[in-house]
């Protein structure tokens, strides 16, 4: 059964009540760095969402607008074991912030993930099969080893799908029939479209996002390794992260160490990159940072070719992951077991780049704890300016018949973060959930 190019979206009555009952509870007080918390998806139309970006504010063909990955509740049948990619339009009603219809991009029966809006033009860039995977393993929890296992297919590439004002004008408004493109035609009639391959090589190619031009695609690569000194039955995955010139057609080597280095982003100023990596092979992620080494084209381009200088900027006994930059370019937040590993929460960590550059050890760099709420939250995202944090939350709550939460899009005004004041205190939540990878 074809899934719907159009899902539905709750009733903004069901959103207020969810933001009106999680601020309710006693460790939302907590939460100092966030305010007006809203869900953006629920369980209703969603069997799980998250990874979810913002457009650029520029881009007039694509603003106000969010890229998600997520799992729709099947009309009937089994569900999907992949994600589907979605776009839609962020509005605010009342003063709450709520999605417009979403519209689905991504290949029927595709896996696809790491969704970004390019920043000029109608296009989103993501990871995806295309076709069905040959491996249907999902992604998840291993309840006998205690351990997280992540899924990279084969077949994973990163792709380009347009999208068109008229699309989004003829939802929002129907009594108008603009000329749609065939594209745009396509995604209305229900049929979904072809995404058009960025670049093939051998091996998984997702986790992508865009420098402030467009030009410049960041990504991670997996490459062949050989078995782990732990002697594993499967070897460990080993990642490395590159830089594609959509205008030359290279690839630049970034980041080329042993182990999984994965999740980069692009600065504000396209500086410097953030990522996670597991440089130890035992599964405890820590966050780097690196100055970009750049070379001058042709045309007087700087063109990112290397990295200049790395930094560490965790060292614990703790699985840190899914960095992001604030626009400042001087804080990072992201998600970790810091809290435990039953219920991952967000965190904040200053990242003074200049001073890092003097000689600063990044051992001494402070963090703040953000979110307090039951259940995971990851996958954290800044829109352009600062002044929002969208992330992935289990805090909704259970429907009856689940046996936890799912997790699903949320949304919150950011306040800021004081390194120098006091942590706000830590009141005990139930821990019943366990850390997703969206």
């Amino acid at each position: 059964m074809k899934t719907p190019a159009l899902a539905m979206v709750c009733p903004l009555l069901a959103l207020a009540a969810t933001h009106n009952a999680a601020r309710a509870q006693a460790w939302a007080a907590q939460e100092t760095a966030l305010a007006n918390a809203t869900q953006l998806t629920l369980p209703q139309a969603y069997l799980k969402a998250g990874e979810s970006y913002f457009s650029h504010p520029a881009n007039a063909s694509t603003r106000d607008m969010i890229v998600f990955q997520a799992t729709p509740v099947p009309a009937a049948g089994e569900a999907s074991p992949f994600y589907a990619m979605y776009v839609a339009s962020l509005r605010s009603e009342n003063g709450v912030l709520t999605l417009g219809e979403a519209i689905h991009i991504s290949p029927e029966g595709s896996a696809n993930t790491c969704g970004w809006f390019h920043p000029t033009q109608p296009t989103i860039v993501f990871g995806s099969t295309i076709a069905p995977p040959t491996s249907d393993e999902k992604s998840g929890f291993r309840v006998g080893t205690r351990r997280y296992v992540w899924q990279f297919p084969k077949e994973m590439d990163i792709v380009s799908v347009s999208i068109y004002d008229a699309l989004f004008a003829k939802q929002d408004d129907p009594q108008s029939q603009p000329t749609l493109s065939t594209d745009a035609q396509a995604l209305v009639s229900g049929t979904l479209p072809v995404p058009t391959r960025l670049f093939e090589r051998d091996l998984y190619d997702a986790e992508c996002s865009l420098d402030a031009t467009g030009r410049f695609v960041l990504y991670t690569h997996v490459v062949p390794s050989e078995a782990s000194e732990q002697q594993e039955p499967e070897p460990k995955i080993d990642g490395n992260i590159a830089v594609f010139d959509t205008k030359t057609g290279d690839h630049h080597a970034l980041v080329t160490a042993k182990g999984y280095d994965g999740g980069p982003f692009f600065s504000a100023d396209g500086e410097w990159i953030c990522y996670r990596s597991d440089r130890k092979g035992d599964d405890k992620l820590q966050l780097f940072v690196a100055k970009l080494r750049f070379a001058l084209d042709a045309e007087g381009v700087r063109v990112p070719v290397g990295i200049e200088q790395e930094f560490q900027i965790t060292h614990n006994e703790h699985v840190n992951w899914a960095p992001f930059w604030h626009p400042s370019g001087e804080l990072i937040v992201y998600g970790s077991s810091e809290a435990g590993h039953s219920n991952y929460e967000l965190f904040a960590i200053e990242v003074p780049r200049q001073a890092l550059l003097a000689g600063k050890d990044p051992a001494t760099l402070r963090t703040r704890r953000i979110t307090f709420a039951p259940g995971a939250d990851i996958l954290p995202a800044f829109n352009h300016d600062g002044s929002k944090l969208m992330w992935t939350s289990q805090r909704g709550g259970k429907l009856e018949g689940q046996e936890r939460p799912t997790s699903q899009l949320w949304i919150a005004d950011w306040q800021g973060i004081d390194f120098d004041a006091p942590s706000p205190a830590t009141a005990p939540v139930k821990r019943e959930t366990i850390p997703v990878r969206e």
